[in-house]
């Protein structure tokens, strides 16, 4: 009996893995292909296969080779590392802080890179050596120094740093940094439609370049996070117990926290801030598959991926050729899904 429910078990855990996998590839064909100019897929195929591996390539219009390889694929790249970020980023702090309600804005981080960001707009800034870059550069340090103050204002106000007092501090810092966002919005002159565009999130026109800003850190903090899927499992029980199972919790609770943070830093550094996805996707994929970490965790990857590729898929086609904010997609699609998601979690709670 044990034998065959291990098997079964194993069993959709590769359904899992291989339908997320399609999905993802058939949504990464799907945003490719659609737009004002359609590529066939064929097309796609033998394009991403000469430009990326030198397979030989046969007659392909330069026309589409363009726009495949230097528009469209690295927009639906940029969108998938943003998603999978922000998705796994979701499903570690929800484990961890053992809230639902978690994601990857529940410290503040979002906050912060939105600080360095929208300051960098503000006053103009560009760093000599970084150029173009400066605005990705300050805003990800922006979410570093966020989560830093955060933990050490956490750990002045309890040693212990419970789950409880790094949530309400974060939810401070956040307010205050929204404030200070607020007031720059509110002294701005030419640059506020610039601002308020980034505030609502975009991939558009970012390129390879922002891709490789981001690779570093999607691999750094997912690995991390990765790594620690067995103690997330200890961690959501309660702190207390994953002691006895042997965790070493504060340790573990920091590298967690600074995992989710390099993710959610770096996402928003490269696309503006993106709503819900690391909300309702870890929600999604725990209701499909399960509330194991080590399942989870990748699944919520590739969920999240394909989710935000289909989202920005959406925002540039949807009233074209005028584009809106993917951030406005993610929100007018999570908002309802998760009340429907919640419900129904209260509605199993009563009659429990």
């Amino acid at each position: 009996m044990q034998k065959q429910f291990t098997q079964t078990f194993s069993n959709n855990k590769i359904i899992a893995y291989l339908l997320s996998v399609v999905l993802l590839i058939t949504a990464m064909l799907l945003a490719i292909s659609i737009g004002t100019v359609s590529v066939p897929i064929f097309d796609i195929v033998r394009i991403i296969g000469s430009g990326l591996f030198g397979l030989p390539m046969e007659q392909v219009d330069p026309m589409y080779y363009n726009i495949v390889l230097n528009i469209r694929f690295p927009r639906v790249i940029l969108a998938g590392l943003v998603g999978a970020s922000l998705a796994i980023a979701g499903a570690a702090f929800q484990g961890l802080l053992r809230n639902p309600l978690a994601d990857p804005y529940t410290l503040g981080v979002s906050s912060g890179a939105s600080v360095g960001a929208v300051l960098t707009i503000f006053l103009n800034l560009s760093i000599p050596v970084i150029g173009k870059f400066t605005l990705p550069f300050l805003s990800i340090a922006c979410a570093f120094l966020t989560i830093l103050v955060v933990l050490l204002f956490a750990q002045r106000i309890d040693r212990s740093m419970k789950v409880e007092t790094i949530i309400l501090t974060g939810v401070i810092f956040s307010s205050f940094l929204s404030a200070f966002i607020s007031l720059m919005i509110a002294l701005t002159g030419e640059e506020l439609r610039q601002i308020i565009g980034w505030l609502l999130g975009s991939v558009s026109m970012r390129g390879w370049d922002y891709i490789k800003i981001m690779i570093p850190f999607f691999i750094i903090g997912s690995f991390l996070l990765l790594i620690n899927a067995n103690e997330l499992n200890a961690m959501s029980f309660g702190e207390e117990r994953a002691q006895h199972l042997g965790v070493n919790v504060q340790r573990r609770k920091l590298i967690v926290l600074i995992a989710g943070s390099i993710l959610t830093g770096a996402a928003v550094a490269v696309s503006g801030t993106i709503g819900f996805v690391g909300l309702v996707i870890p929600h999604l994929t725990r209701l499909l598959w399960g509330s194991d970490h080590k399942h989870l965790l990748p699944l919520s990857i590739l969920t999240g991926s394909c989710f935000l590729i289909l989202a920005d898929l959406v925002a540039r086609t949807i009233i074209s050729p005028t584009e809106l904010p993917i951030g406005v997609i993610t929100s007018l699609i999570g908002a309802p899904v998760f009340a429907i998601i919640l419900s129904g979690r209260k509605r199993k709670e009563r009659r429990g």
